[in-house]
């Protein structure tokens, strides 16, 4: 965990679930004005209700508490035990695109994001959700492995407004151009989620000598297949690196079905062996950088709600890469050889993780 005093905004990296949730715990304990928490997953197991009573404190001493949780994530919200349990202390809890017989195809259409904001004090934002999964002390030795980082200054008064704007279902948003050096980018509708590719692959196509990408699902489109091997092509490090233990399997299959052809241009991919990797960040030249909540598949790109953050921070650059690194000694090379050889059988899998990897 790092933090950097030295300019505005600070940036403070967390790579372990318990220092985040106490981190956060202490940030909703020390509001006095307003919560605003947004998540995929909120879970009804011990993290989930550390948060749930926090948050029900906080409503019962006036505090505005708002919690924006997606209707598929957290489908099993402790059959609404929990649920009945927030309401009645106060806090102001919405649904994203709960399921309606009469607008069944946005069901599809998912919010991924993980946002915290108290007052105008912090934000964090990134790739935990709230569930015991990314507990040490709960989990043991295979907690999942994520990252998030803590905002300070002007990005929390953006991510006050992203959740605000989402939260009373406000899908457009104008970005200021140029774009700062520090910024929260949303992907709301045809428009943002170009954007947010086009920042993406600026990321990538910048980088002049090395490109470290960390996401748990990778599913690339050919374009963004295009866009590393090209930068891999003009003598660009770039490594990729994705988990061998992965939650969706469909994916896990899809993903290898986009190896070969990266590897045979240069990219170098690694398998992450000791848990279960949900990182999501991108480091070009130690110097641009991102981290949020959106992976590198079409579900991120074109269809769920997503929010990230860019930077030119050199402190937290260099600290994002410095976790990759430490990521790539638990990690074993891809190398083409051996992955030619692999079982016939695999392929199979790969064909139909990739046939299907528009609803992955």
């Amino acid at each position: 965990m790092h933090a950097n005093r030295s300019a505005t905004p600070v940036f403070q990296l967390f790579t372990e679930g318990d220092l985040l949730y106490d981190a956060m715990l202490g940030s909703i304990a020390s509001a006095e004005q307003r919560v605003q928490l947004e998540c995929y997953i909120f879970a009804d197991d011990e993290i989930g209700w550390q948060f749930a009573e926090a948050l029900a404190e906080r409503a019962r001493a006036g505090v505005a508490v708002q919690l924006h949780l997606d209707a598929a994530g957290s489908l099993w919200l402790g059959r609404r035990r929990m649920e009945r349990f927030l309401r009645d202390a106060g806090v102001q809890l919405r649904w994203f695109h709960r399921w309606d017989w009469r607008h069944p195809q946005r069901y599809n259409r998912r919010d991924h994001r993980k946002l915290l904001v108290t007052d105008e004090r912090h934000a964090y934002l990134g790739g935990f959700n709230i569930h015991r999964h990314n507990s040490r002390r709960l989990y043991g030795e295979q907690r999942w492995r994520d990252t998030h980082v803590r905002l300070h200054g002007e990005l929390v008064t953006q991510a006050r407004m992203h959740f605000e704007s989402f939260w009373n279902g406000i899908r457009r948003w104008t970005p200021p151009r140029p774009l700062p050096r520090d910024i929260l980018l949303p992907n709301y509708a045809h428009r943002g989620r170009k954007l947010l590719r086009r920042t993406l692959a600026g990321l990538i196509g910048g980088a002049r000598q090395r490109v470290y990408l960390t996401t748990p699902y990778f599913v690339p489109d050919r374009r963004t297949q295009q866009l590393l091997i090209a930068a891999a092509r003009d003598g660009v490090d770039v490594r990729l690196l994705v988990p061998r233990k992965n939650d969706v399997r469909l994916a896990r299959w899809a993903a290898h079905a986009a190896y070969e052809s990266l590897l045979v241009n240069g990219v170098r991919i690694f398998e992450y062996l000791p848990r279960v990797l949900h990182a999501k960040t991108i480091v070009a030249d130690r110097g641009r950088g991102t981290v949020g909540t959106a992976n590198f598949d079409y579900r991120s790109f074109f269809l769920n709600y997503e929010l990230n953050l860019f930077t030119r921070d050199t402190a937290l650059c260099a600290e994002l890469e410095d976790q990759f690194q430490a990521d790539l000694a638990e990690s074993e090379e891809v190398r083409l050889e051996h992955w030619r050889k692999r079982f016939w059988g695999g392929k199979l899998l790969e064909l139909a993780g990739w046939a299907a990897r528009r609803w992955l």
